[in-house]
């Protein structure tokens, strides 16, 4: 991939681009223990290599960017494992390291394959907490404090060689000011997606509109967002972005189930069985709409599968050929 490939210039060029899908769920479907605080960041230190055969799974599959197993590893989370920092930013930096093997791998077998990018996963603050409070944005850190939890991982994610962050599933407007400053003192491009309470508030409570606002205002943001969502909220999410910012729009909802950050389990949710019993709508079959208000970039998140990105990149495809994508 040409260093000059940058997600700006591929979205400027007008792509509409085909994120990976859950990590954590391919993980445990491969026999992984993720009842841990540091979630998923555990596979790093125990089995990275299944992490590189995810990622390699989802490219083959379709995808055009990957998203780094970097969301819960944070030098505050490993600590807690005795993990010292120096070696706790070298797991970071592993994260990287894993998704560019499984990109160069795909690239070599597919030598027709379009440029394909690695994002560095910045979780929020909350998802260090392990309690669920990414979904609620009900933690009170100041702008400093923020800044201090967050740039570490971010250099280590920079350094790695991420030309992207992910700065997702944020619930918290305060968090989401402080990250922005770090994007701008680390000059990195980056997408800011965050989890709603509503189709327009997001978790704390913030107007979608406001958040859309404040983004705008960095020219190093290039993307804005929701992701782990329910389906249902992410056409009102997108059309209350739509209306305040001209920045491309991102959606990696969940699978359409709903999770239960107390028990840490999930139920079928709207997309499997409605309130009417019957069965609603999949992650690809709301592609086309998405794309119709705004999503250049759509993939999924928790209870996704390679099989559900497949559908999304096949979908993308065909509405690409019909003339349907402006």
């Amino acid at each position: 991939m040409s260093a000059s490939t940058t997600l700006s210039r591929m979205l400027d060029a007008g792509s509409h681009l085909t994120l990976d899908g859950a990590l954590a769920t391919e993980l445990e479907a491969r026999g992984c223990d993720l009842q841990d605080p540091l979630w998923s960041a555990r596979v790093l230190l125990e089995e990275p290599h299944l992490i590189k055969q995810i990622h390699r799974d989802y490219f083959d599959a379709g995808a055009t960017i990957a998203i780094t197993a970097s969301y819960q590893a944070t030098p505050q989370g490993f600590v807690q494992r005795g993990i010292g920092e120096a070696e706790a930013l070298g797991l970071v930096a592993l994260s990287v390291r894993l998704a560019d093997e499984a990109r160069r791998e795909h690239l070599d077998e597919n030598s027709d394959a379009v440029p394909l990018l690695i994002a560095g996963s910045v979780g929020p603050y909350g998802a260090y907490l392990a309690d669920g409070s990414e979904y609620r944005g009900d933690y009170i850190l100041g702008r400093g404090e923020f800044m201090e939890f967050h740039r570490p991982r971010i250099a280590a994610l920079v350094e790695a060689g991420a030309a992207l962050l992910a700065i997702e599933t944020l619930p918290s407007f305060a968090e989401a000011e402080a990250l922005l400053a770090l994007v701008e003192e680390f000059d990195v491009e980056s997408w800011f997606s965050f989890t709603l309470r509503d189709g327009e508030h997001i978790s704390d409570g913030t107007p979608l509109s406001e958040v859309a606002t404040l983004c705008s205002s960095q020219p190093r943001v290039v993307a804005i967002g929701v992701n782990c969502v329910p389906l249902e909220l992410v056409s009102p999410s997108l059309e209350a972005l739509s209306k305040v910012t001209p920045i491309p729009l991102i959606a990696y909802p969940n699978s359409g189930e709903s999770y239960d950050a107390v028990t840490k389990t999930w139920a079928p949710g709207a997309a499997e069985n409605g309130a009417d019993g019957k069965r609603h709508s999949s992650l690809a079959e709301n592609v086309a709409a998405w794309q119709m208000l705004g999503a250049r970039l759509i993939g999924g998140c928790c209870r996704t599968t390679p099989r559900d990105i497949a559908a999304v990149a096949e979908l993308s495809a065909q509405n690409r050929d019909r003339g349907t994508l402006q």
